[in-house]
């Protein structure tokens, strides 16, 4: 089991417990994170689980898909280090992991 911790916009932190094999937005999902709504219910079908991963993590997280890439272009300011974290699978090496959240999901 991971711990993943998604940092709000305002600055306010809540670090869940993620299990492995689980995607990083079905954790938050599980954990009612503010702003990761998921409305496609991890289908990469909408981006309302973008999310900035932190540098430190970018390698460990992988790399963005073509499908992914593509709703990447619904959401709001999204830069190098976006991606849906309903593409993130949980394991060992992403005990840690901390994200943040757009200021726009909301």
């Amino acid at each position: 089991m991971a711990k993943i911790t998604f940092i709000q916009d305002d600055g306010n932190q809540q670090t869940v417990d993620a299990e492995d094999g689980m995607t990083v937005m079905e954790s938050a999902v599980k954990n009612m994170v503010p702003g990761i709504d998921a409305d496609c219910g991890g289908a990469c079908a909408c981006a309302t689980c973008h999310v900035y991963v932190e540098p430190d993590w970018l390698e460990a997280t992988g790399e963005r898909e073509e499908m992914e890439e593509d709703m990447l272009d619904f959401a709001f300011d999204v830069r190098d280090n976006s991606r849906l974290s309903c593409q993130i699978k949980v394991s060992p090496e992403l005990d840690g992991l901390t994200v943040r959240v757009p200021e726009k999901q909301f």
